[in-house]
């Protein structure tokens, strides 16, 4: 369930939304019309990883332009592109005329962070890393634990069985696993745990928690490798205290420091567990 149910039909509110949002985006516009054309020089629309807004003209020239836009997204790097299209029979249209379709690729970077659990600590982390460029998806199954309004970059997303959404998460994902109750905690990771794809599973608790769900881990089968995108207790360890609001600094103090360094280089999985390290711990929900 979304919290944000406003659908952009323009152009431009498709870029203002996915402004709000911290989501990728295409900006494709005809730049130069010859001859018969279904739309004239200038027009535009926005293109996302699951949705069009507006239109250039339809048929096999806008199915076409959807579908190089989606490409550019799936590369993951900003860039700006002229394409020519002759609208011959080639391209399925037989107007007879020539178009030229620049592709701007806009907010690539938004690092896409998926939080379990809407307790204390939750209500304390969501609003300060919503102020960074990034889209979360806020999972819980209790909807009434959601406060009504939500940043827009936020998505809520109520869960009879919160380990389900681990499934259909975007790759390179983030979690941070804070729910009220210990065993959907280990489901959780132990779900995330078994795809490489998500780089970074953080885990609210003890040091004690964090060994005991780290031997069971061992002794179902998970390896060195898989264990290494377990970092628990979450949060920077150079913030102490127990209250939710200094849990939340601890933990997007890490967000932010992961996010600087993402922007440098790709992330490598570190080569220890961070439980062997951490002198404190967070257990509250």
């Amino acid at each position: 369930m979304s919290s944000n149910s406003y659908r952009p039909q323009t152009w431009y509110e498709g870029i203002a939304r996915c402004q709000q949002q911290n989501e990728s985006y295409v900006l494709v516009t005809v730049v130069t019309a010859a001859g018969s054309t279904p739309r004239e020089q200038g027009s535009k629309m926005v293109v996302t990883a699951s949705a069009s807004i507006d239109t250039i003209g339809g048929g096999h020239l806008e199915f076409d332009a959807i579908k190089r836009a989606r490409n550019y997204l799936a590369a993951g790097k900003p860039c700006t592109e002229l394409h020519s299209y002759p609208l011959s029979s080639s391209l399925g249209q037989c107007c007879g005329g020539a178009v030229k379709v620049l592709f701007d690729v806009c907010n690539v970077h938004q690092q896409h962070i998926a939080v379990f659990g809407a307790g204390h600590v939750a209500k304390a982390l969501i609003p300060i890393l919503a102020q960074l460029p990034v889209r979360i998806s806020w999972i819980d199954s209790r909807d009434a634990q959601f406060p009504d309004n939500l940043p827009a970059n936020v998505t809520q997303v109520v869960e009879d069985e919160p380990e389900s959404e681990v499934t259909s998460l975007p790759d390179k994902s983030w979690l941070i696993v804070l729910t009220h109750d210990h065993q959907l905690d280990y489901r959780i990771a132990e779900k995330a745990l078994a795809y490489p794809s998500l780089p970074f599973v953080g885990l609210i608790g003890s040091q004690t928690k964090a060994k005991r769900f780290i031997t069971k881990l061992t002794n179902r089968g998970f390896d060195k490798a898989a264990l290494s995108r377990l970092h628990t207790p979450i949060g920077n360890t150079d913030i102490p205290g127990k209250l939710p609001i200094e849990v939340a600094v601890s933990i997007s103090a890490q967000i932010i420091a992961r996010l600087h360094q993402k922007n440098h280089s790709d992330l490598a999985p570190l080569p220890h567990h961070e439980c062997e390290e951490k002198e404190h711990s967070h257990d509250v929900e």
